[in-house]
């Protein structure tokens, strides 16, 4: 994808981030990542990025981003994790209460540049997460 500054072409990158709650736990419903998704979008307006797609089960959230070369991917993430745990205790306060002491998500983050693959493949991925939901865990301390 190419953004036209003036005169200039700047070719957009693209990522695959996934981002997991604190201890994977089972915070996050359909309801909650659709709310996410509106943020994430926010986020990514305000970086000159766009959300693509997103989608996640329970215990994470997959991101397909556009993002122009200029933007430092860790400060966009950062901006992500940061905000979206904010507004979301906001929006969703009966999830709040799930969070571990307060922490929505885990200090970690997986991203995968998206060149080789064609993005339709990896929007059709990130898209079919909450479909393909693994069965919950059982309760316990066990693996």
């Amino acid at each position: 994808m190419e953004i036209r500054k003036g005169r200039h072409v700047v070719y957009a990158l693209h990522a695959h981030l996934v981002f997991v709650t604190k201890y994977r736990r089972d915070v996050l419903s359909a309801l909650a990542i659709r709310d996410l998704t509106a943020i994430f979008a926010k986020v990514c307006g305000d970086f000159g990025a766009e959300l693509v797609e997103c989608s996640g089960e329970d215990d994470h959230v997959h991101l397909l981003v556009t993002y122009p070369p200029t933007v430092t991917l860790s400060k966009l993430v950062n901006s992500l994790k940061g905000v979206s745990s904010r507004r979301l205790r906001d929006t969703r306060p009966e999830i709040s209460g799930r969070y571990h002491q307060g922490i929505l998500w885990s200090p970690s983050y997986f991203v995968a540049s998206c060149g080789g693959a064609p993005l339709s493949v990896v929007a059709q991925y990130v898209r079919q997460q909450r479909e393909n939901a693994r069965p919950p865990r059982p309760e316990g301390r066990g693996f």
